[in-house]
């Protein structure tokens, strides 16, 4: 069993590969989107609206820090699909072991900044009075469990860039059937307020990524080091960091587009702020597939195999799969988007403020899934483009999301209220396409010189 955890991607059919590797991806990210709304339904239904909005409230910021940690992770291991696609196990071993001092270092200083920084942040992006106390709680507690979050990130995905997109899920999902019971336990029995599935979230993900790391070098031997490959390494710390702050960068960057969103939404009061919410959450599980496309580790192991021909066909099979899924997702939340969103309400909430917020989640997830066309360039090209080595040029096409949703949540959300609120994704997304597909052909002009 453990020669054959690892996949090698560099051979085969490319569509049955990225599916193959696409699927068990999807289930992990279903798992993880579901202990997430579970937080969200079992605040808003035991909590109340102001719980709700105030959870909601954060977050823009949860994902400007979080990304942030999940992008750094995501870089650091780019390398080790390199090394695995050419076959140089000591050095991928090399980048591993760099990678966790690296990523223990990026944990202490992100962990104390942000629990300091919680109050001014929210403050700064002009939280109600009203939830402001629901935001601070829920915010902080998440904030601590950042080195949860980075061990769980880099550890399963050091295993994914050796092709193992399985294993890594196997354990999100019982923490995921784990974070559900807390969250009860928290809420329903204890009465812990908004703190409660924060602490449920974060326990959870601490207990997914130690499974993955007790299991990590028992299960793949390229990963058992050898004498002095634990050391620290200045030239791969180096190469780790160049890549990783980037790919970082390119979530925070993406995330200052969606602050100023929220805080747009938050001078349209707590039934906005309420219905963005819950349409997000929605939204959330809706886009699960796209994030599932990314292509990082397919392109970095056929980028070290330098085989050109397989990364173009690679990304033409998953384009058209997310294309045909853009269309069903459209129906269904066309459908369905608005009495799914009410989910996540007390049912003791009157039944207008029900109806007018079902309404404006309804609004909001049409908008955005009439444009999951784009959003699948989006997150396919991008990641494609990092697993090939050009992880800087990420970094650009959220440069173009931000500058799209700051037009927004500063110039149009006057103009025309909520409807520009609904707008705000498909503006970025299409704007970050018309800078990734000119530069993935040129990129891809560039290898074709390169590997010559």
């Amino acid at each position: 069993m453990a020669k054959t955890a690892s996949r090698n991607l560099t051979t085969g059919s490319p569509t049955r590969l990225v599916i193959g590797f696409l699927l068990p991806l999807l289930g992990g990210l279903l798992f993880q989107q579901l202990y997430n709304m579970v937080d969200t339904l079992l605040v808003g239904r035991f909590l109340g609206m102001d719980a709700l909005a105030g959870v909601g409230s954060t977050s823009s910021v949860n994902f400007l820090v979080l990304g942030f940690c999940i992008g750094i992770c995501n870089g650091f291991v780019i390398p080790v699909a390199q090394k695995f696609g050419e076959g140089d196990e000591a050095e991928l071993r090399r980048f591993v072991a760099n990678s966790i001092w690296l990523s223990a270092a990026f944990a202490v200083v992100l962990t104390v900044a942000t629990a300091l920084l919680c109050t001014p942040v929210l403050r700064w992006m002009n939280t109600p009075d009203i939830i402001f106390r629901y935001a601070y709680d829920y915010i902080f507690v998440i904030f601590l469990g950042i080195p949860a979050i980075i061990l769980y990130n880099l550890v399963s995905g050091v295993i994914r860039s050796l092709g193992d997109s399985r294993t890594p899920i196997y354990f999100l999902v019982l923490s995921s059937l784990l974070n559900v019971a807390l969250d009860l336990l928290a809420v329903a029995v204890l009465g812990m307020g908004v703190e409660g599935p924060a602490w449920a979230t974060v326990i959870s993900q601490a207990i997914s990524g130690l499974l993955c790391l007790a299991i990590m070098g028992k299960r793949y031997p390229v990963l058992r080091f050898r004498p002095g490959e634990l050391r620290p390494s200045r030239t791969h710390i180096t190469r780790l960091f160049a890549i990783g702050v980037p790919m970082g960068l390119q979530y925070s960057v993406t995330a200052i587009g969606t602050i100023v969103v929220q805080t747009a939404v938050n001078g349209l009061g707590a039934v906005s702020i309420a219905a963005v919410t819950a349409a997000n959450k929605v939204s959330q599980l809706f886009t699960c597939p796209f994030d599932a496309a990314g292509m990082a580790v397919y392109g970095g192991q056929n980028y070290g195999a330098m085989k050109l021909d397989r990364i173009h066909r690679g990304v033409r099979a998953c384009v058209l799969l997310m294309f045909a899924y853009s269309a069903l997702g459209l129906g269904v939340l066309a459908l369905f988007g608005g009495k799914l969103s009410l989910l996540f309400l007390d049912s003791a909430e009157s039944a207008a403020v029900r109806n007018q917020i079902g309404l404006l989640a309804q609004q909001f997830l049409v908008w955005n899934a009439s444009c999951y066309f784009l959003l699948t360039l989006v997150n396919v090209l991008r990641f494609l483009i990092q697993g090939v080595g050009f992880t800087q040029q990420a970094v650009f096409a959220g440069v173009f999301e931000t500058i799209a949703r700051c037009f927004v949540g500063f110039a149009v959300v006057r103009w025309i209220g909520y409807t520009a609120i609904c707008l705000a994704n498909p503006a970025a997304w299409l704007l970050a396409d018309c800078f990734l597909v000119p530069i993935y052909f040129h990129d891809m002009h560039i290898l074709q010189r390169r590997f010559a």
